[in-house]
């Protein structure tokens, strides 16, 4: 009988962490004044608007920075499921590549504010270029993930971004 409430009490508890982790998760987002992963909506096909400059040199070639952040525009559906590995989680609040690029969204997907950390990060750029050369060549967001995680986790192992992965439906 002790045994059982104990594992019931266990239960009760990884319980209630998975639905304030689901909280929580979902209250970063909505105070970035972004929605989840899932909901945002990408930028409507048109120009977007000019990507920031910040007076300095970028660190990868401009037409490379400029798309990705088109990309980062285009295609929340994949970015938003990559983490960084710069440590922006930590110091801009980020919660997946996609943030690096993108600060707030229209509900209609529409760039209401880029985030001037991609600009100047190499790492940011490099994650993102990574995915969109994945995503252009038909991987899945699964497939692009397994990748990214596995090409720069070993390379940054102090980095842990808490960013969702991709389910079978964001293949």
């Amino acid at each position: 009988m002790i045994g059982m409430r104990s594992t019931l009490i266990s239960l009760g508890a990884g319980l209630v962490l998975v639905a304030f982790t689901s909280v929580a998760l979902y209250g970063l987002a909505a105070q970035r004044g972004q929605a989840p992963a899932a909901a945002v909506k990408p930028a409507p096909p048109g120009p977007l608007p000019p990507i920031p400059y910040d007076g300095y040199p970028a660190p990868r070639p401009m037409p490379m920075v400029q798309a990705t952040y088109e990309f980062a525009a285009r295609h929340p559906e994949v970015l938003s499921h990559m983490p960084c590995f710069c440590g922006c989680d930590r110091s801009a609040n980020h919660g997946s590549n996609h943030d690096c690029f993108i600060k707030r969204r229209g509900a209609d997907g529409r760039i209401l504010e880029w985030d001037s950390h991609g600009y100047g990060c190499a790492i940011c750029i490099d994650v993102a270029r990574d995915a969109m050369q994945m995503h252009n060549a038909g991987a899945s967001v699964v497939a692009i993930r397994n990748a990214i995680d596995a090409k720069y986790g070993p390379r940054f192992p102090g980095v842990n971004m808490p960013t969702p992965k991709p389910t079978a439906a964001n293949r």
